[in-house]
């Protein structure tokens, strides 16, 4: 513990220097979004449905620019996002692709909350969630950083605007759209250590009130393990029309086909358990703004196909069957905010959803012994209220909010939440919230697989927090911090019930800590930035890290740009219960880019350059030291 206090305490006193009067601030627009800077007065919109200014929402948000997003020259949005997000974690078990099923990663946590599979951190693409009708999780592989102008994530539970999922908090991913006429094109690609290929195209054009985007992208790795395979084809594509300046509409189309091996721990190998994963959403949107109202009204459909083969263990057979699954999910979302009076906001909004599908063991040599496991569907309806008020000249900004959710098989639930914002100064803001969170659970849970029971009920969880953001746009610092207490029952736990497993709600949550952003600008061309977060566990989580540090620095040079990082995760618990295993690690990643043309960047970036050795799925070693470069073109 000491190791790690003073490695936090180095850390920050680098990006805490005694700052001269040169010093300066560069302001996000002159900067042309360089900054990363704290600013109160960002807008956002995945904490309230509205666009409302960051210093008047309750709840902490974080935003990740698209600048930042673009200097990655990374396909994937999740390692950026488990950088530079403090409080959230997402589990890896490999160079690239986080799979499915048995031995797979991408499971996303924030402040411990989520699960694995993801089912307690919702995940939206333009507000429109991502999880599938039986499975009721995300597919971390599909989110993808050259379609994305920028991303909000809620750390926290967000239940009365977003439902069941968002018990732990929300990831909004905000895709690109051309606001002026004229077009863009842009490739990229890399290569790099275990034969891992990157290649992706996109590109838009706006012309008067329309306006589209898309892109097309190919991901392949040989892992470094043998049976460790990972290949992918994704496309997005978005069509909008503004038919008036207050009125606009979009329809948008995400596919991503996934091919990966598992090959088992090291100590248990696994023989051909294979994946291959559809996963495709579609939504349209009618979206409307004025000085006093805005609102939309959004339709959605998520369908997806797995067929997988759970493999064999050596000296084994091969298991004569292949599970099947046909997901489907649809979805209405509206609402609308009025201001009936200065400094009010208030949003009402319904939610209607239907989800399900079709699970099945399929034998390709036996098909008289197919046999189904599940075939259903659930419906959910929900409406929600949200008011803010803000009051002494715009210093004090009150929100309460509350939602009743009602589950066909469940019944209904009241979700609170109450919160309220203070700003004394242009450049500081004080926050507070009550909140509910709450899962019901999934298809998979209920009906599914030898743990499951049908008799499960709904997990809830109450989070209290409050929080400072602090600005000194003379000095050009400024950062936040969080303290929060999460208390929870219900949570849905396997067990061993006469002497079989069976899901049951048996788990408790009692989660404390801190959180720590902090951004240094030092000159014009050399920037610092770092996130810390303390998560106090009662009743410890496997994939949650006690302690996770990012720090960072990145310094601009004529056509060069280098950035380096070194992240630290402490007590990350592999495994819970009577054989407890944790990891620490210190990892060190570098990048440079160099500007050869005004179209033209050429990349290289390494990762665990200290080659170190850890794991974050148990028995699945991670790799030591990678290396990757590429170029990107930009028209």
């Amino acid at each position: 513990m000491r190791r790690v206090i003073v490695l936090i305490i180095s850390c920050l006193s680098v990006l805490t220097p005694i700052i001269s009067n040169n010093s300066y601030f560069i302001d996000s627009e002159e900067s042309g979004g360089l900054n990363d800077t704290i600013r109160l007065d960002e807008v956002v919109v995945t904490g309230t449905m509205p666009k409302v200014n960051l210093r008047n929402v309750p709840m902490s948000i974080t935003v990740v620019s698209g600048n930042k997003i673009t200097q990655r020259m990374e396909p994937s949005l999740l390692p950026l996002l488990t950088e530079e997000v403090p409080g959230l974690f997402i589990s890896q078990r490999g160079v690239m692709g986080y799979g499915v099923a048995a031995g797979a990663a991408g499971g996303m946590s924030i402040r411990g909350i989520g699960g694995a599979p993801t089912s307690g951190v919702l995940v939206l693409i333009d507000g429109h969630p991502q999880y599938m009708g039986l499975m009721g999780h995300p597919l971390a592989d599909s989110y993808q950083s050259m379609m994305t102008e920028r991303v909000e994530i809620v750390r926290g539970p967000a239940s009365v605007l977003y439902g069941s999922n968002a018990m732990g908090g929300v990831i909004n991913i905000i895709t690109k759209k051309h606001k002026t006429d004229g077009s863009n094109k842009s490739a990229q690609i890399s290569y790099g250590s275990y034969n891992s290929l990157n290649a992706e195209v996109s590109g838009g054009i706006r012309k008067n009130q329309f306006y589209t985007n898309g892109s097309v992208g190919y991901n392949h790795s040989d892992g470094h393990r043998e049976n460790m395979n990972f290949e992918q084809f994704t496309g997005y594509a978005k069509a909008g029309y503004d038919f008036t300046g207050n009125w606009s509409s979009f329809i948008d189309l995400n596919l991503s086909k996934t091919l990966s091996s598992n090959p088992g721990t090291v100590a248990t190998p696994i023989i051909d358990n294979d994946a291959d994963i559809l996963r495709g959403v579609a939504s349209a949107s009618l979206e409307n703004e004025y000085n006093n109202t805005s609102g939309a009204v959004k339709l959605f459909y998520n369908f997806g196909t797995h067929k997988i083969n759970d493999g064999y263990k050596t000296g084994e057979q091969p298991k004569p069957f292949r599970f099947n699954s046909d997901d489907r999910m649809f979805g209405v979302s509206a609402y609308q905010s009025y201001s009936f009076f200065e400094g009010n906001e208030t949003t009402a909004g319904i939610d209607l959803q239907r989800f399900g599908g079709k699970a099945w063991n399929k034998f390709p040599n036996e098909p008289a012994r197919d046999s189904i496991q599940v075939d259903t569907h659930i419906n959910n309806i929900a409406g929600y209220l949200n008011l803010q008020q803000t009051i002494l000249d715009e210093r004090l900004t009150m929100n309460a909010g509350i939602r009743l959710d009602h589950h066909e098989l469940n019944g209904s639930e009241w979700i609170p939440q109450f919160g309220i914002s203070f700003t004394p100064t242009a450049y500081t803001s004080l926050k507070a919230i009550v909140s509910k969170g709450f899962r019901n659970p999934t298809i998979r849970e209920l009906y599914m697989f030898p743990p499951r029971n049908p008799d499960l009920e709904a997990e809830r969880l109450m989070n209290y927090e409050i929080s400072l953001l602090q600005s000194l746009p003379d000095a050009g610092v400024s950062f936040s911090v969080n303290l929060f207490y999460i208390k929870g029952d219900n949570i849905i736990m396997a067990q061993r019930v006469e002497g079989r497993p069976l899901n049951v709600n048996s788990g408790v949550i009692e989660n404390k800590g801190f959180e720590l952003t902090t951004n240094y600008h030092a000159s014009e061309n050399l920037r610092f930035s770092a996130n810390y977060s303390l998560l106090d566990m009662t009743h410890k989580i496997v994939g949650a890290p006690e302690h996770k540090l990012y720090v960072s620095g990145n310094y601009s040079i004529d056509r060069w740009n280098f950035s380096s990082g070194l992240k630290y995760l402490g007590n990350l618990y592999t495994t819970v219960g009577e054989n407890t295993e944790k990891e620490n690690a210190l990892l060190w990643n570098a990048r440079v880019n160099y500007k050869a043309l005004e179209w033209l960047n050429v990349f290289l970036r390494g990762e665990n350059l200290l080659g170190r050795e850890y794991e974050i799925n148990a028995g699945y070693p991670m790799p030591g030291a990678t290396v990757f470069g590429g170029l990107r073109i930009d028209i």
